[in-house]
C-alpha cells in the first residue's frame, strides 16, 4: 500500500500542477470566469490531498493500520471524485455530474477522520 499512495500522490500533484497551468493558459479564454473558478477549486483539492496522500505514504512506513489504509483509499477516491467532477463540470458536463462532487467531499472527510484514528492508536 504504501507504494500505491506514494504513486498515486505523485501522479495527483503532478497531474494537479498541469491542470492549473492548463487552466491558467489553455483555458482562460475558452470558459467563463465562473467555470474557471470551478475548475481552480478542483485543482486546489487535488493538490491538497494529493500532499495528504504522501504524508499517508510516509507514515505507512513507521506504523499500518486498518484506519490508515481506509485514510489513503478515501484521500485517492475523493480526489477522483471531487476534483474529476469540478474538471468536468468547468468544461460543460450536463449538471447533474454535480451530484458527485458530494460524495468526493464526503471521501475526504473519511479519509481525514480515518488519519485522525490511526493517529489517536498508533502514535505514542
Amino acid at each position: 500500500m504504501q507504494r500505491l499512495f506514494l504513486s498515486v500522490a505523485a501522479i495527483s500533484g503532478f497531474l494537479a500542477v498541469c491542470l492549473g497551468a492548463f487552466a491558467a493558459h489553455g483555458l482562460k479564454h475558452r470558459i467563463s470566469t465562473e467555470a474557471l473558478s470551478i475548475w481552480q477549486t478542483g485543482v486546489q483539492y487535488q493538490m491538497y490531498h494529493a500532499l495528504a496522500l504522501l504524508a499517508v505514504g510516509l507514515l505507512y512506513h513507521f506504523r499500518t493500520s486498518k484506519a490508515l489504509k481506509l485514510s489513503g483509499l478515501a484521500f485517492i477516491l475523493g480526489s477522483f471524485l471531487f476534483s474529476g467532477s469540478l474538471y468536468a463540470l468547468a468544461l460543460g458536463a450536463v449538471p447533474i455530474i454535480g451530484i458527485i462532487t458530494p460524495i468526493g467531499g464526503l471521501s475526504f472527510l473519511v479519509g481525514w477522520a480515518a488519519l485522525v484514528m490511526h493517529a489517536q492508536r498508533n502514535v505514542a
